[in-house]
């Protein structure tokens, strides 16, 4: 019975930490990175941000920086002076903790007014990734996938697993005593 339990334990704290595990690191820019010549809405696009996600600005430090916008009309604006936070590392890492949108523009002078800017929206992490639309039907990231046929999903995260085997165990457990 005491190993029981101690399996239980084991599997609930799994269960705690895996939706850390399961989180996503977005290079802003993708291979590019965070430069003038990156189509970041373009990219931005493409992604689907998650509660507990991280966004990475990879740049070269002293030529670009990365500068948090306050609000929407800023970011339209290219308003620097309503930054709520500014960064100038090279790598530097932002955390997305809860659903919204974020605004964030290079702060190197006329660097965003060239379109060096980027809107991150990140949705619950529970929720769906909504439809982004597909610049060519050709890619294969846009074509849709098949159909599982052996009755489990293949999209089954690391915590709905953990859920599942944790549901198991209780049952097995219950069902022993």
């Amino acid at each position: 019975m005491e190993r029981m339990r101690r399996v239980f334990l084991v599997l609930l704290l799994g269960a705690l930490f895996c939706k850390e595990v399961s989180a996503a690191q977005h290079v802003v820019g993708g291979s590019q990175g965070w430069v003038e010549s990156a189509d970041l809405n373009s990219w931005a696009s493409g992604e689907t941000f998650k509660v507990g996600d991280q966004v990475v600005f990879k740049y070269s430090s002293g030529l670009h920086s990365v500068v948090e916008l306050a609000s929407e009309s800023a970011y339209k604006n290219c308003d620097l002076g309503t930054s709520v936070n500014s960064m100038n590392t090279g790598n530097d890492v932002v955390k997305l903790v809860k659903p919204g949108t974020r605004y964030f523009a290079c702060g190197t002078l006329g660097h965003c007014g060239q379109g060096m800017k980027v809107k991150i929206t990140t949705v619950s992490s529970s929720a769906p990734p909504s439809p982004s639309p597909s610049s060519s039907s050709s890619t294969p990231s846009t074509s849709p996938k098949p159909a599982s046929t052996s009755g489990a999903s293949s999209s089954i995260t690391p915590f709905a697993y953990i859920v599942a085997l944790l549901g198991t165990s209780l049952a097995y457990v219950f069902r022993v005593c």
